[in-house]
């Protein structure tokens, strides 16, 4: 005879079915099941079959974006449609800072070419209610120097204006190609890494090229120097290169040297105090030379901000299918309101709406408000930010307005019936 069908998977209908089905046979008819060890038996099969149905239910769950529980699975199933779920992000800071190198007759071999370089690492401790926290650049800022005349003589000054700093520890990796690993992989072994501070350098024989990460596949060839990032297990990251096809494939025995910045996430948000630890060369000619003297206090221009933890998996579900149905284009106002948020962290939700719906219209213009997660209002320098990243999004023509939201509280009397 057939099997019944398993309507109900839990324990004891698991057993009752069991016992009926053998019922159901002419060798069991008039056997007693429970007063025999023959229910022990039963028992080992119901529970068998319970543990096998938990099993198959939980799998399948896995395999689908909408009821998958495991972030693995959900940052896996999100890849398969285009979408690289946010990592946690730095909060960004912008600061001042100049060198004065004093009269240029002092300079042992003065040079019109004199320029100064803060390297990558560590640039200040920022003061933060509960601590200070580290924050550093991801790569080399140089400026060249002016001449300031004062009372007929030459001083050569560097001002490193609008310097971004990001919250984090400065870490670097190293690895080696090797072409007999089959399959070979690059992971970061560090959590809690901001993947826009990444920076990939290549050396092949003494020759270093940077690589840049993949944002568009137009104009992309077998000689573009690009890599991918994606997230894998315990919210770590891989480094993927092209196959000499879609991207250059680094050489066998070269050395790729990998920086990132890992960070605190939100708690570095609010820092405008900064005492400057970093490291200041002076460019003569073709030599270096430390700097330890003319370094002015930082000044700041915007406190730290947009610190955010690594996207949520409620978040990735949310979003994934969205930003896929939009391909990563912003046409229509529903399209800024999946975009937007997928490449900036700090936005709780944003709005948007097509200047054709205002009395009068205004046609060519689409009106954004975005609610940050902290605070009111976004800064004025995040709104230029977004808007000068959205061109990469948009159709040519439209011009994107950020406003500030209005908010009205609303205080209320309630009476309670019961």
């Amino acid at each position: 005879m057939s099997f019944n069908q398993f309507t109900n998977l839990d324990f004891s209908s698991l057993r009752t079915q069991i016992k009926d089905y053998l019922r159901s046979s002419s060798k069991f008819s008039d056997f007693d099941f429970e007063g025999s060890n023959f229910s022990v038996l039963i028992d080992t099969l119901a529970y068998n079959s319970y543990i096998t149905s938990y099993n198959t239910n939980m799998a399948v769950n896995e395999a689908f974006i909408d009821s998958a529980t495991v972030r693995e699975n959900i940052t896996s199933l999100a890849r398969n449609i285009g979408y690289v779920p946010r990592s946690s992000r730095s909060a960004v800071a912008q600061v001042n800072l100049s060198v004065n190198f004093g009269i240029q007759e002092v300079l042992s071999t003065p040079d019109p070419t004199l320029s100064a370089t803060i390297k990558a690492g560590i640039f200040a401790i920022g003061s933060v209610t509960g601590g200070n926290y580290v924050f550093c650049i991801p790569e080399d800022i140089t400026v060249p120097t002016n001449t300031v005349v004062n009372d007929g003589i030459d001083t050569k000054i560097a001002n490193f204006t609008n310097i971004s700093i990001y919250e984090g520890n400065y870490i670097t990796k190293e690895f080696t190609v090797d072409t007999s690993q089959i399959n070979q992989t690059f992971i970061l072994d560090n959590t809690y890494i901001d993947t826009s501070t990444i920076r990939v350098e290549v050396v092949t024989n003494g020759i270093t090229e940077s690589y840049e990460e993949y944002r568009n596949i137009f104009e992309v060839n077998a000689r573009s120097r690009l890599f991918l990032v994606q997230e894998i297990a315990d919210e770590k990251y891989q480094i993927i290169f092209g196959d000499n096809l879609l991207g250059k494939k680094p050489a066998n025995g070269s050395k790729i040297k990998v920086s990132y910045i890992i960070n605190n996430g939100i708690d570095g948000n609010g820092a405008s105090n900064f005492t400057f630890s970093g490291t200041i060369v002076s460019n003569i000619g073709s030599s270096q030379r430390p700097v330890t003297s003319g370094i002015s206090n930082i000044t700041t221009t915007q406190a730290s901000e947009n610190g955010d933890e690594i996207e949520s998996i409620d978040s990735v579900k949310y979003l994934a299918p969205r930003v896929y149905a939009s391909q990563y284009r912003a046409v229509t106002a529903n399209d800024y309101s999946s975009l937007i948020p997928s490449l900036y962290a700090n936005i709780d939700s944003v709005s948007a709406y097509g200047g054709e719906e205002l009395d009068p219209p205004q046609y060519g213009r689409v009106y954004i408000t975005i609610k940050p997660k902290n605070g009111d209002v976004i800064s004025e320098a995040l709104k230029d930010n977004i808007k000068s990243n959205l061109k990469k999004y948009t159709v040519a023509g439209i011009k994107q307005e950020l406003l500030d939201l209005k908010y009205l509280y609303v205080e209320y009397e309630s009476t309670v019936s019961y």
